[in-house]
């Protein structure tokens, strides 16, 4: 498995601070006093020297292209898009592709990878407003407009602010497990993990007296993860019509009750898998997958893996025997 030791981070003029931000939060601070890894953490840009952001104030940038050499992640921040970039950068970014460095783009920083030539033939995503554009200017990538991210190894793709932080934690759960991605989420008060595959944009209508009753279905669901569950049955626990109850569903979760509720099977099943040494059939009754065979289904569908595999490589000592 590749290393995540060191990071850089490349900004090109006009700097977007939040998405700089977002990568500077997740790798760029000392944690070891939590146990936690300490990444060799380089700001990088076309040149090095100070550069404006889009806000007004100035960044020192230390180093030029030829950081990227020693990198393991190299992260594209938000860029702006333009008509041309450097081609001094571009060429090291191929290069640490071609040597099997991890790369990660947020927002508009997909543009950089895709000028790179990076993406042809790649899925990818950007932030909502720019994936037309993306489609039109680089033709031989797939565009997910809709996603929060997308793990194309050894690419990874975010849409706008916030979607980076769930990129980043995603490749460090990815690469150094579990434990590390949870204990960083925990510092940095955001969620642990979001499926990729949620809507970026929700339009959320003005709050009605539903709301409290959906979360508390939510809830439930959480809890009876192990039962077989319908809309209409839902429908019911929220006292709404189940076209009603479809609808507020996917007004505030961005996707379907089915979708929501195998995302979070999933994510309980990753957490069996890591913490206890219980069987995969067993962990595909506790989840309401009912057989392991339906649990290694959607394991490969959202996780690109197994069962035992995940386990292998995130669960505890002792546990990677389970079967």
């Amino acid at each position: 498995m590749r290393k995540l030791d060191n990071v850089a981070v490349v900004v090109l003029e006009e700097i977007h601070p939040f998405e700089l931000g977002v990568a500077c939060e997740v790798f760029g601070l000392d944690r070891s006093a939590s146990g936690l890894p300490v990444y060799d953490f380089a700001l990088v840009g076309d040149r090095p020297g100070p550069m404006r952001t889009h806000a007004g104030f100035t960044v020192d940038v230390p180093h030029g292209p030829e950081r990227l050499a020693d990198a393991d992640l190299v992260i594209a921040t938000a860029t702006g898009i333009r008509a041309h970039y450097p081609e001094p950068l571009l060429a090291a970014l191929r290069a640490a592709h071609d040597r099997g460095a991890h790369l990660l783009s947020i927002c508009s920083g997909s543009f950089l990878l895709g000028a790179a030539g990076l993406l042809d033939g790649r899925r990818c995503t950007t932030h909502w407003q720019y994936a037309e554009l993306m489609a039109e200017r680089f033709p031989l990538t797939t565009v997910e407009p809709d996603v929060l991210y997308v793990d194309d190894d050894p690419v990874i793709t975010s849409a706008g602010t916030a979607a980076g932080i769930d990129a980043c934690l995603h490749l460090v759960r990815k690469v150094q497990g579990a434990e590390v991605a949870r204990a960083i989420a925990r510092r940095m008060v955001v969620a642990p993990h979001r499926d990729g595959g949620q809507a970026q944009f929700i339009n959320r209508p003005l709050p009605e007296c539903e709301g409290d009753a959906l979360t508390a279905v939510l809830e439930w669901m959480r809890r009876h993860l192990d039962r077989e569950t319908g809309v209409d049955q839902l429908a019911r626990l929220a006292h709404m019509s189940p076209r009603t109850f479809a609808r507020r569903f996917r007004q505030e979760t961005g996707t379907t009750p089915h979708r929501w509720l195998t995302g979070q099977r999933v994510l309980f099943a990753q957490h069996l898998l890591e913490s206890t040494g219980e069987s995969v059939d067993a962990v595909a009754a506790r989840c309401g997958f009912g057989n392991a065979a339906a649990l290694r289904h959607h394991f490969g569908r959202r996780l690109g893996t197994t069962p035992l595999a995940y386990r292998r490589a995130f669960g505890g000592p002792g546990r990677a025997a389970g079967a």
